[in-house]
């Protein structure tokens, strides 16, 4: 499996054997997603000793995060499919940053910083974030997402998040160290969702923006978080 991680700042390539992950790359820097994440693929391929006939599936994260980023990684992987024929698996972008807390035990929260002072965030009941999260994935502030916070909820801070992770307050809460998502994790999940039987035909990727662009905001006068 192929799995693409371009959602945030921090741009991540892996190639995965089962879940066993054989060859990562990720990296942060001045060049754009457009430009890199190609490049990336052709050497995580290489390192593993594949081509892209070799392929039985390939994952992508799905969102919420850049808006650019998700656009530049879906259109990716919906053109290697249509190229080499494997089936996509959608990822939430929160559900693989929640993997982050592999191994705790209880509740899990995962944020990403959504800008004016707001979270992107999800919650589940488990660090392995397989099933459907328990507080929906959604755009909140801190005192909304405290309030849905079960006691001794273990968050995963994310890109920039760090700001508004010290806003939340819930009985028990623990903080982890701030992490990057990473396409390894998005294939874990991935892994999990294709044995599952949620593997997509590459036309019916699509993103999850979680709210609108602000452009599109000021163009039609609608509201910035879509309707639920």
């Amino acid at each position: 499996m192929l799995a693409l991680e371009s959602a945030t700042r921090v741009m991540s390539v892996a190639i995965l054997e089962g879940p066993r992950v054989v060859a990562e790359l990720s990296t942060e820097g001045a060049r754009v997603h457009s430009e890199r994440l190609l490049p990336g693929i052709d050497t995580v391929l290489k390192e593993a000793g594949l081509t892209l006939g070799d392929l039985d599936a390939i994952a992508v994260s799905t969102g919420p995060g850049s808006f650019t980023g998700l656009r530049i990684a879906i259109a990716t992987a919906k053109g290697l499919a249509f190229g080499a024929g494997p089936p996509v698996v959608g990822v939430s972008t929160l559900a693989a940053l929640a993997r982050a807390a592999h191994g705790a035990e209880g509740p899990v929260a995962a944020l990403l910083d959504a800008r004016r002072g707001e979270l992107y965030a999800g919650v589940w009941g488990s660090a392995d974030a397989e099933g459907e999260p328990i507080a929906a994935e959604s755009v909140y502030s801190p005192e909304e997402l405290s309030r849905l916070l079960p006691p001794g909820t273990r968050v995963v801070v994310g890109e920039d998040a760090a700001e508004g992770a010290a806003g939340l307050a819930a009985p028990g809460l623990e903080r982890l160290p701030a992490v990057a998502a990473r396409a390894g994790r998005v294939g874990e999940l991935a892994q999990v969702r294709l044995a599952a039987g949620f593997a997509r035909a590459a036309e019916e990727l699509l993103p999850s923006y979680l709210r609108r662009a602000e452009a599109e905001v000021e163009r039609t006068g609608q509201a910035l978080e879509p309707a639920l």
